[in-house]
Order: structure tokens, then sequence, then C-alpha cells
């Protein structure tokens, strides 16, 4: 296997040789290293730096690298595991190179999580986290980390595959993205709370390609009621950009107002607020001391999570505008009127086009139609 030399916030290490596309050489088959994912990266060091956990496991290491960054700029105790045996040799060198005493075994990740358990696990695998996710929680005290890659089912692109996956009907909304994000975090609280513990979102957020949620799971029968009163449904119209949300396990029947036309059921959902605004906040504060590739991106998403209403869903605006002939508006005059005629309203993470509100879908268009002054 060639390999190249690659820096990642404080950490060097040693990854398989990628053409310009992040392509491998033809009839290779090396450890998997995706580029994309530094901010992925980035947020775990920053978080895991605050929490400070008493150990961690990056139970589905390929190259390492994850496991590598949060020993070298943590100083949390590491375990790296992968079942790939070609994968060791690779991260023993990088381990083995910056001198860390990182903890490397070679095992199926759900057995050793059935086996040993770790303060933080983290689950990044290849793809859907779901066959992983019960071990996940057994082998976990307190973090659970999660990583999801295929966006295409948890978004309704591939509605089959996401009912499969996620025991879901999720949908291809104009906040798909946000469906996702939600929909995965819904299936991560029932498989967590028949254990009789709750999940606490600590920081989960979504970019074009993954879904990426820190969690802390919490412990007794209290704890995982009140988690599942956060489960529920958002009931769409087929026809136009009306939707609600219901709480509770089984969606109600519904009619859209405008359509008159019976509105469709996306989840079960996580309804509700996706983060802890304390731990953004900390999180905010020692973002500027530390040495990461994706800082400013970082800091806006920070930024922009900590001002989103928790509504369960946005609009793309510029959807709605075309939808009335108009040109849109810039959004800040949009969420200015929006307040100005007494109702809340944000930017989301998820979408730089996208508008969070409590405002009926009547007033929101005339909003956006509203000529400029």
């Amino acid at each position: 296997m060639d390999l190249t030399e690659a820096t990642e916030g404080k950490t060097t290490f040693f990854v398989p040789v990628q053409d310009a596309d992040g392509q491998f050489p033809p009839g290779t088959a090396p450890i998997f290293f995706n580029r994309r994912m530094e901010i992925n990266r980035d947020a775990t060091i920053l978080l895991l730096s605050l929490l400070k956990p008493s150990d961690y496991v990056d139970a589905m290491g390929a190259t390492g690298v994850r496991g590598l960054r949060v020993a070298n700029e943590t100083g949390v105790p590491v375990t790296i595991n992968d079942k790939d045996p070609e994968a060791i040799p690779l991260i023993q060198e990088n381990v083995a190179r910056l001198g860390l005493p990182v903890n490397v075994t070679c095992r199926d990740a759900c057995s050793l999580l059935f086996d040993q358990s770790f303060d933080a696990v983290d689950l990044d695998p290849y793809g859907s986290p779901a066959p992983f996710t019960d071990a996940g929680i057994r082998g976990c005290r307190r973090f659970l980390l999660v990583t999801a890659t295929d966006t295409a089912p948890l978004c309704g692109a591939h509605l089959h595959a996401g009912i499969r996956r996620y025991f879901a009907r999720p949908a291809n909304t104009m906040y798909h993205a946000e469906v996702g994000m939600r929909v995965l975090l819904a299936f991560v609280v029932r498989e967590t709370v028949k254990y009789d513990r709750g999940v606490e979102p600590l920081f989960c957020f979504a970019r074009e390609h993954f879904v990426r949620l820190h969690l802390r799971l919490t412990r007794g029968p209290k704890a995982a009621d009140k988690t599942l009163e956060r489960l529920g449904f958002v009931l769409q119209c087929p026809s136009c950009a009306y939707r609600e949300e219901h709480p509770g396990m089984f969606p109600p029947s519904g009619t859209c107002p405008h359509c008159n036309k019976p509105l469709s059921p996306i989840g079960p959902l996580f309804l509700g607020k996706t983060a802890s605004d304390e731990i953004l906040a900390q999180m905010q504060e020692l973002l500027p001391s530390l040495e990461l590739g994706t800082k400013k991106e970082l800091a806006k998403i920070l930024e922009t999570c900590r001002e989103e209403l928790p509504t369960s869903t946005f609009y793309d605006y510029h959807m709605l505008a075309q939808k009335l002939s108009t040109s849109p508006p810039r959004i800040e005059d949009v969420l200015e009127r929006l307040r100005a005629v007494g109702y809340a309203a944000s930017r989301t993470h998820l979408s730089g086009t996208g508008i969070k509100t409590d405002a009926p879908l009547t007033v929101l268009l005339d909003c956006i139609g509203k000529p400029g002054k």
C-alpha cells in the first residue's frame, strides 16, 4: 500500500495515496480515508476537549485518524478498533510514529462493544450506523457519537432503504436534511430507551454528505420516558409547503387546510432542540484556542445552531418565492418581516436558504412576497 503524509489539526499521520478526486489506484484495496470529513472530526475534537471523557473508542478505525487525533489533541485515553486485519499495521504505525499510548484492537465492532464499555463510543462506519447502534449503546457509559453517510435513505430519496434501516418513514421534502438528522436521532432514541436510558443531544448537525450526532446517555426509566416524549411526526402536505408537528408514537390523520389533501406522516422524528445551548456556548468559548482546519466553518455552524428555533422543519424560502413567481428578497429582510408581525424566525445551519419560524404558512408567504422597501 502506497502511503502519503497528511495533517489535520495538530496531528500528522500516514494515509493511503489517493488521486485529486479522492480515488485510489486501480487494483488496490486500501483502508478508507475521507478528507471531506475533516469538519466532522474537528467538531469531535472540540467537543471532547470540553467533555474530557475518561476513555474513548474509535470503533471503526480504518486509518485510525479520528482516534489518533482524539489521543493527540485532547489527551483522552483511546482505543482504536477495526475488524480488518489489513488496517491494523497502518494504525499501529501511526500510533508508534506519534508516540501515543493508544490501545489498538482487531475485532468486530459489535463484539468489542458487547464485551467492553467505554465512557465515549464513536460509531463512524462506511454508510449506515444502524447495524452497530445497539452495540454502541450497550458499550457506552456516557457519550455516544454517531456518523451516518447514507443520507439518501435517511432523507427519503431511497424511501424503502430508509424504512428498512431506521424503522421510520422519511420524505424527500424541502427540509430533507432536517428529516435525515431527526430520523437518525429518533432511531438512536428508540434503540436506547429499551435499556431504561435517556438521550440528551449535545451537538447534532448535518452537512451535504453526512449527519453527525453527539449525545449524552443518561440512566433510569424516568430519563427514558422523558426522552420518548420528544418523539413524534411531521404531517406534510403532498402538494404545498404546509406541515404540522405532532408528538407521540403514532401519527394522527390530518387534512391540509390549503389543498384539502390528506397529510402524509414523516417519522418517527426527534422533535425540538437537537443541541444543548450550554454546550454550544462552551464550545464557542473554547474554539479559538484550538488548532483546527475548519475553525471558521465550525464557528459559523455553532453560532447558527445557537440561534436556530427548535422547530423540527424549515422552509426553503427560495423555493417558496419560485412558487409565488417572485424574486426572493434578502433572507434578513424576510426574517425581519416575520419578527415585525410578532413571530419568531431564524436561519438554520442545514441550508443557506432555510428559514425556521412559528409563523403560519400564509404569513410566511406574505413576508416573502412583499415588495422591497
